[in-house]
């Protein structure tokens, strides 16, 4: 997880920053809300993960669609409710949805350079013929094979 929070949370403190020194108060709040936004909306995808880390693979599957699927009526409520509850004069538009592109590009950019320091063990299945239980090596055999 800090292989993503980290950037994240240093790319929302640039942007609630900046946002605030080009437009003021109105960027204060797009990049306050950007900032929340995204990073609830990519700490929901860990928490299911974690939580899942030992479920079976349908189970893990259906609880991520699930999520997913949740977290984008939530967010889309959320921009509704911006939109119609706040004034364009109180948080900027624009600033907003920039900021948002851009803490999320530092979420993915983080996670896969944290995945890419990972030294996964992965088993190499043994190869074999089909009668010794091993994985054919897509050659037909002397017995059966297909013409």
């Amino acid at each position: 997880m800090r292989g993503a929070f980290i950037p994240s949370s240093i790319a929302s403190v640039l942007v609630t920053i900046v946002a605030t020194f080009l437009s003021g108060s109105p960027g204060f709040f797009a990049g306050l809300l950007a900032s929340v936004i995204v990073l609830i909306f990519f700490s929901v995808s860990l928490l299911v993960s974690a939580l899942t880390k030992n479920a079976d693979p349908i189970t893990t599957f259906s609880l991520a669609m699930f999520s997913y699927f949740t977290k984008l009526m939530l967010v889309a409520g959320l921009l509704i409710a911006v939109t119609r509850l706040t004034d364009e004069s109180s948080v900027d538009r624009r600033t907003f949805g920039i900021g948002a592109l851009i803490i999320s590009a530092a979420w993915l950019g983080g996670e896969i350079r944290a995945f890419l320091r990972l030294r996964l063990e992965l088993e190499i299945p043994k190869t074999g013929g089909p009668t010794d239980g091993g994985i054919d090596s897509g050659r037909d055999s002397e017995k059966g094979g297909r013409s």
